[in-house]
């Protein structure tokens, strides 16, 4: 089993937004050292709960200063950009770290509408447009001609080079299941958005209208889950306070910094929201390191992956690196 990571540089109250950044770069090298296979970083706009902005930046930033661990985009929302702009941000990075960068790219905004708008005045129609714009996306970061008729045939994406990135289409809904599909390109479903909601149509659509490509002759999927492990299942409880407490926020059109579990726990939920925060927990792949390493390889045989992608957030960012260390001991990572 190969496990990875997705960091969405998650801000924390009464802390600066900058360290947020700096906490991704320190997670990326600890866990390049504890043998994980990617690391991903997400982007998101306008929100005051993860602030990774710009994915490209990021990865350049933590290409440059880990050693084997390929590291990617989770993903660049492309109805934002030109495909060629993308492409050739991705092929620099190549260059920086020759055969370990991921390009995962989705279709939704990363934020609202106004947003959206403001990155992109035309980001309505360029939602439309996703399919024609990996196509060219794909053309242009692999180097594959366009077809003849193609207004942009004549355009190459520098710097060229004797690799180039992997190309991953994400998604939450069937929509990115199915183009993934078409195009013969490697999947990976948002388990951690919709809580495992959907996963199962998700990834047997995928299978079962696969198209080989040369690269992946074979389907390659995984999903991006939500994980916590601590040394003691109280303790990893308690630190999971602060993730439920955003969530009932973010149902509520919030994005707020992640609070501690101290503040969290005095939070007067009503009802409605207890209920909900029990529906979460039973869903929760929370609590001690063996028990949520059982919980994961379950889920894996069940979904037949044999990569799973972990998120995790907590207040402070020792017991995330403590998660992802005992995680990687669990599993057997070096």
């Amino acid at each position: 089993m190969k496990l990875s990571v997705l960091d969405q540089s998650t801000a924390a109250k009464a802390r600066p937004e900058d360290e947020a950044i700096r906490d991704t770069l320190a997670l990326a090298s600890h866990c390049d050292a504890l043998g994980y296979r990617r690391y991903w970083v997400s982007e998101h706009h306008n929100s005051e709960s993860i602030v990774g902005t710009a994915p490209e930046v990021l990865i350049a930033a933590i290409a440059a200063t880990t050693r084997r661990i390929r590291v990617g985009s989770a993903g660049v929302m492309l109805p934002h950009y030109s495909p060629l702009k993308v492409a050739e941000q991705f092929r620099v990075l190549e260059a920086i770290a020759p055969g370990r960068i991921d390009l995962g790219v989705g279709r939704a905004p990363g934020s609202d509408r106004l947003t959206a708008f403001a990155l992109n005045p035309d980001a309505a129609n360029a939602a439309e447009e996703f399919p024609r714009q990996v196509i060219d996306l794909y053309a242009w970061v692999t180097g594959t001609p366009l077809a003849d008729d193609h207004p942009f045939k004549a355009i190459r994406a520098h710097l060229q080079g004797s690799t180039h990135p992997e190309l991953w289409i994400l998604g939450s809904s069937d929509y990115g299941a199915r183009l993934a599909a078409h195009f013969g390109l490697p999947y990976a479903f948002a388990y951690f958005f919709s809580e495992g909601r959907g996963v199962e149509e998700a990834l047997r659509l995928y299978r079962e209208n696969y198209r080989p490509s040369p690269r992946f002759p074979h389907p390659v999927a995984t999903i991006c889950i939500w994980a916590l492990a601590a040394d003691t299942d109280k303790e990893a409880r308690h630190l999971a306070t602060t993730r439920e407490f955003w969530r009932i926020g973010f149902e509520k059109g919030l994005r707020a910094p992640l609070v501690s579990p101290e503040e969290a726990i005095r939070h007067p939920y009503s009802e409605v929201e207890l209920a909900r925060i029990e529906d979460m927990r039973r869903r929760a792949f929370v609590g001690k390191a063996d028990a949520v390493a059982v919980a994961l390889r379950q889920e894996a045989l069940r979904l037949a992956l044999d990569e799973l992608v972990i998120v995790t957030w907590t207040y402070d960012p020792a017991p995330r690196h403590r998660s992802y260390e005992l995680l990687a001991r669990e599993f057997g990572l070096s």
